[in-house]
């Protein structure tokens, strides 16, 4: 037995675990489960080594009835108890990979692709590291049944005006318990709206965590009885939720995005990263932001990244570089939503940061004007162009970007463009109320 197994063991004995649930997600980044109740702790050995045969043929993106048997494997760096399912024979969970029954990697589970591209960059030496701040709604039914936001607050409110205070203490408190390492947590600009910053680390642990965090704030919010949506646009004239991408890359335990004798003390690499991902910025909109709903946030006002520039601490271009600089360098990229996929979101922007290194691809001057407040022929004479209107622009920029393309591998790629695909004709064939009010008496 390894170190690592006899860890797991442990820690199952000291929970008084009863149940595990083996997670991973399909191509959209839902969480899906199945549960074993253990005998002894012990019993997880084999489930560690040998994993779990499962049916693939009934999870989104996975594979056809005719070809169905997978296999899941858990991680056993990913255990933690769920601190929201009952302490007494209570659940602990482990995230796992999948694979085919001869033991090769499934090249459609989400967790692989983001592997595959972390490989690519551990041989140059590199480690690839991401802190996400995903945003979300609390919110609740009026006395019609309506969908409304929890409360009337906006950015740092306190209490009364801000009613999450207690919910996001419950929530920090279990997220803690996680072993989350909380950075900050505060009302955000839209009503009922909330963040919750964890640090940044190494990107697999922490598209992990992302999978991890939406899950636990909506059950835990649920034991509070509110309900919490990571939708990106819920509500009409307010703001809606991002998960801005704070990333570096570490070579030797040094950022190489930090440079002290550079201008800005930006090095190459960080400007080149920075083309990378401006130049593919069209085409990751697709992956990044991947529903319709999407796009009712990414329209010009409501501090939406829209335009295709990038600043040195401005918040009004699709990347910022902030102030901090040694170790804490980094480029933030800023039209991810939480609706996504962080697996496939992760690969591929670390996939197009690096074709900018590879192809040394430079983002020009920084953009440092509001650029919120310029028109289209000032936009034009600036050469700032912007992202995507629709999922339908999206999905079709991405068909054209060979590097975005390439970071999903065909069966992903072909797979998602399928559910997009389908996902706009289901959405533009519908009538909704604002065309009846407006063209119903035409």
């Amino acid at each position: 037995m390894s170190d690592e197994i006899g860890k797991v063991i442990e820690d199952i004995e000291k929970c008084g675990t009863k149940f595990v649930r083996l997670q991973f997600v399909d191509i959209n980044g839902t969480p899906k489960n199945m549960a074993i109740p253990l005998v002894k702790p012990g019993d997880i050995e084999d489930i560690i080594k040998d994993g779990l045969l499962f049916d693939g043929s009934s999870v989104d993106g996975f594979v056809d009835i005719n070809d169905s048997d997978l296999i899941l494997k858990p991680d056993p760096a990913s255990f933690s108890p769920l601190p929201w399912r009952p302490e007494e024979q209570g659940t602990c969970r482990f995230i796992c990979d999948v694979y085919w029954p001869d033991g090769k990697p499934f090249e459609g589970d989400p967790r692989y692709i983001l592997q595959r591209a972390l490989d690519k960059v551990h041989e140059k030496g590199y480690e690839y590291n991401i802190g996400p701040e995903p945003e979300f709604f609390i919110i609740g039914e009026d006395e019609t049944g309506c969908i409304v936001p929890q409360d009337d607050g906006v950015y740092f409110d306190v209490e009364p005006v801000d009613q999450g205070t207690d919910v996001r203490r419950e929530l920090v408190l279990g997220l803690e318990s996680l072993n989350f390492d909380i950075e900050v947590s505060h009302h955000e600009v839209g009503p009922g709206q909330h963040e919750i910053d964890f640090k940044f680390d190494k990107a697999m642990k922490t598209a992990d965590a992302v999978i991890t965090f939406k899950q636990a704030i909506k059950a835990i919010v649920d034991n509070l009885g509110y309900m919490v949506t990571f939708m990106p646009k819920p509500f009409f004239g307010v703001n809606g939720s991002g998960m801005h991408c704070h990333q570096s890359l570490f070579k030797d335990g040094k950022n190489i995005f930090f440079d002290p004798d550079a201008e800005n003390q930006l090095s190459e690499e960080a400007l080149y990263f920075t083309g990378g991902l401006l130049k593919h910025s069209k085409a990751l909109s697709a992956v990044v932001a991947p529903s319709v709903n999407s796009y009712k946030r990414l329209v010009p006002g409501y501090e939406a990244p829209v335009y295709i520039a990038y600043g040195l601490r401005n918040r009004s271009t699709l990347v910022r570089i902030p102030a901090s600089r040694g170790n804490g360098t980094r480029v933030e990229f800023r039209c991810p939503d939480p609706s996504c996929n962080p697996y496939l979101a992760f690969a591929a922007m670390l996939e197009a940061g690096m074709d900018g290194i590879k192809n040394k691809i430079h983002p020009g001057e920084p953009t440092e004007i509001d650029v919120f407040e310029l028109d289209s022929d000032e936009l034009n004479k600036l050469g700032i162009e912007t992202l995507p209107s629709s999922l339908w622009e999206a999905y079709h920029s991405l068909e054209k970007d060979e590097v975005v393309k390439s970071s999903l591998g065909e069966h992903v790629y072909t797979k998602f463009m399928e559910n997009k695909k389908k996902e706009w004709d289901d959405y533009r064939i519908q009538v909704f109320p604002y065309e009846l009010d407006k063209y119903l008496m035409i």
